[in-house]
């Protein structure tokens, strides 16, 4: 069974926000813990937290995903930062904890200039630091594009992270298919083989969600550039070849494509799960 969702906003509550996933015909999708711009969190309801879960449950939802602010550099030259971005991810993973929430999904940073040696083992170093026993989340390291100094812009570069965590049992990946495809993984032509070769750097019992995502550049160009599905240099025929890969089609599906408004992302996750055989 597919498992399509969307990105939502939690803006009137968590359990508003999981009604609105059933009526776009989803069954996950994923948030940000506060502002993607900013650094302010709303207060949790523990009461809206509970009613969520227990709908969750109750439609057979599969596992949701936190996604943090795209403001934070894990790996950042400047110590406040790099400070600013383990106090936002620390609170997080309490408040995931909290909302009971699985995964928290955060982009591993840019080196800006230290080298992508230094940018890994700051940001291994941070997750170090914030997994503890005091939260249960499992935290992801996004796929990204290699744009600029992105780290994670390699398969490489995310096993490199995640052999210097010392909770092996608490990180796992998300892979974005725009961020891959900009990164030169031809997911297009060669599925397969990309797979394989996540397997053999990463391991592909580490991928526990996926962005799904068109992209508006070819393959390689390192641009993170969204775009809708099939409307891109990915295309339709590439994502059917995605949702139903023997080695993906049981995991979590998430849409990051460009929309304004929810009706689209119905469409959207209908027209994915027209894809599925």
């Amino acid at each position: 069974m597919l498992h399509i969702g969307c990105h939502l906003s939690p803006s009137d509550g968590l359990l508003s926000m999981a009604k609105t996933a059933s009526e776009l015909g989803a069954d996950t999708f994923q948030f940000f813990s506060r502002n993607p711009r900013g650094s302010k969190a709303k207060a949790l309801d523990p009461s809206d937290a509970a009613a969520m879960q227990a709908y969750l449950a109750e439609h057979r939802f599969a596992p949701v995903l936190v996604h943090a602010p795209y403001t934070l550099n894990p790996c950042a030259g400047k110590a406040e930062t790099a400070e600013f971005a383990e106090l936002v991810m620390r609170d997080d993973l309490m408040r995931c904890t909290a909302m009971r929430t699985p995964f928290y999904n955060f982009h591993p940073g840019s080196h800006v200039g230290q080298g992508e040696r230094v940018g890994i083992e700051k940001t291994a170093a941070l997750l170090n630091r914030i997994l503890t026993d005091e939260t249960d989340t499992t935290v992801l390291i996004e796929t990204m594009s290699g744009q600029g100094s992105e780290i994670g812009g390699t398969f490489e570069g995310v096993q490199a992270i995640i052999e210097r965590v010392e909770r092996q049992d608490r990180v796992g990946v998300c892979l974005d298919t725009c961020h891959v495809f900009q990164a030169g993984y031809d997911i297009v032509n060669d599925l397969d083989g990309v797979l394989n070769a996540f397997d053999r750097i990463i391991g592909l019992q580490k991928l526990r969600f996926i962005h799904l995502n068109d992209a508006k550049f070819a393959c390689g160009m390192h641009k993170d550039r969204h775009e809708a599905i099939g409307l891109g240099q990915i295309g339709t025929d590439a994502f059917s070849r995605i949702v139903n890969h023997p080695a993906l089609k049981d995991l979590p599906f998430c849409l990051e494509t460009p929309h304004d408004q929810l009706q689209e992302y119905a469409q959207e996750i209908a027209l994915v799960r027209g894809l599925t055989k």
